[in-house]
């Protein structure tokens, strides 16, 4: 039996950031490799996600309870891949989607599959001796993600008055990526220096982006701007804004209406969006829009970006969900130009890979993504310097379990030396 065979895999129930329950996986190898995964979760999610098998048991945790999704690791996965080489990563997920037998891995759970696919690649990476984004990625693994930084929450992520979900700062003028990391970290306290004068709260949302009461969605953006300014940098050139407007949240029902109640804004429809959005694009130095209308809106979606899309980087995440199988209808139907790339979306490493090689050889982007319910698990940040796409979102200059995957980054770029490379295209 080779080294790398399994020899263990035990699964446990632990909490995420939100404190609610999520899943970690344990691998063993036959060489003595021990190692383990955290799965993060989602709260602004997208219909076609794959499942996030919950327990129901309305006497444990309200029923967000995961002992049924570690139980399908212990009881099911586990005895179905042991003494199964760990270096094989694509036959081991393809055997754990044939076990779960469903469409969107409702049987066993995407967060039990995703938590062994990802403590599968680490240990094999350990086992070897090698570096996870050398794993994952190869010898040529050293492109360094822009951060783009969220600073401002709205939406699902916080209990304010501002619609768009995410406003983000994006350091693509930086000389490096430590360089960029403190480009908005800067940027970021200076916002609480701002809004803390205005009198607006400095509370943060579930990403540790700041969620003040605001008098419009716009709003949001001329405040980042002033905190770009007063850090010292030159909006557009040094730092540039990304928008996650989130859509799906605000969609009034799937013919193309929309409901923006919190900032006064009221009801629209797709077009209405759409001349908000260049509107701010001539004022603003906006440079990514992810989900600027809803999952259902593909019409809508395709005009946006018929429009806009020579502009600024238009990203679909709930319309796409990670999924081959929408990218390549959005590839098609000229949808957006990137798809946002999470992990536990789709739910093993080896679709997550597909999903962003069918972006770049398709001329697409693709944006790697953490969740907004997550665990100081770092896969992410080795993940998106193994697929080179040159930029991540991970949260805000606070929150440990965000700052874990920026430090990490950090890590490599010190590993990289000068081999680093950091651009934003």
């Amino acid at each position: 039996m080779a080294k790398t065979s399994i020899s263990n895999i035990k699964a446990i129930e632990i909490l995420d950031s939100r404190g609610n329950p999520t899943v970690r996986v344990f691998v063993t190898l036959e060489d003595g490799t021990r190692v383990n995964a955290s799965v993060p979760s989602g709260a602004s999610t997208g219909e076609y996600e794959a499942v996030e098998l919950r327990d129901g048991d309305l006497s444990r945790y309200k029923g967000k309870g995961v002992i049924k999704a570690c139980n399908n690791v212990n009881e099911i996965i586990a005895p179905a891949l042991i003494g199964i080489d760990a270096r094989e990563q694509i036959k081991i997920d393809n055997l754990m989607i044939e076990l779960d037998g469903t469409e969107n891995k409702s049987h066993l759970g995407a967060n039990a599959i995703l938590g062994v696919s990802m403590a599968i690649a680490k240990a094999s990476a350990v086992s070897e001796n090698e570096e996870l984004y050398r794993y994952l990625g190869g010898s040529e693994a050293r492109r360094l993600p822009v951060p783009c930084m969220n600073i401002l929450n709205g939406g699902e992520h916080a209990d304010n008055s501002v619609d768009f979900q995410e406003f983000m700062a994006v350091p693509h003028g930086a000389p490096t990526f430590s360089e960029g990391l403190r480009y908005v970290s800067e940027t970021f306290h200076t916002l609480k220096e701002l809004l803390k004068a205005k009198g607006l709260a400095t509370s943060v949302g579930d990403e540790g982006g700041f969620a003040p009461n605001l008098s419009s969605n716009e709003e949001a953006i001329e405040l980042i701007i002033e905190a770009i300014e007063k850090s010292g940098y030159q909006p557009g050139k040094d730092i540039s804004i990304a928008i996650d407007s989130a859509a799906t949240s605000f969609a009034m029902d799937k013919q193309g209406h929309y409901n923006l109640k919190w900032s006064g804004e009221g009801e629209m429809n797709s077009d209405d969006l759409i001349l908000l959005a260049k509107e701010w694009i001539k004022k603003y130095p906006i440079i990514l829009w992810e989900d600027p209308l809803a999952e259902e809106d593909w019409k809508g979606f395709s005009k946006f970006t018929a429009q806009l899309g020579d502009k600024i980087e238009v990203v679909g995440d709930d319309i796409f969900v990670t999924n081959t199988k929408f990218i390549r209808r959005g590839i098609k139907e000229h949808t957006a130009n990137a798809s946002l790339i999470k992990l536990n979306q789709i739910g093993t490493v080896t679709e997550t890979v597909d999903a962003v090689r069918l972006c770049i050889e398709n001329g697409w982007r693709a944006f790697l993504s953490h969740r907004s319910g997550e665990t100081s698990d770092t896969f992410l940040a080795d993940f998106a310097v193994a697929m080179g796409s040159g930029h991540l979102k991970s949260g805000s200059a606070s929150r440990s379990e965000r700052l874990a995957k920026y430090n990490r980054i950090l890590e490599i770029e010190a590993q990289l030396g000068d081999d680093a490379l950091y651009y934003w295209k």
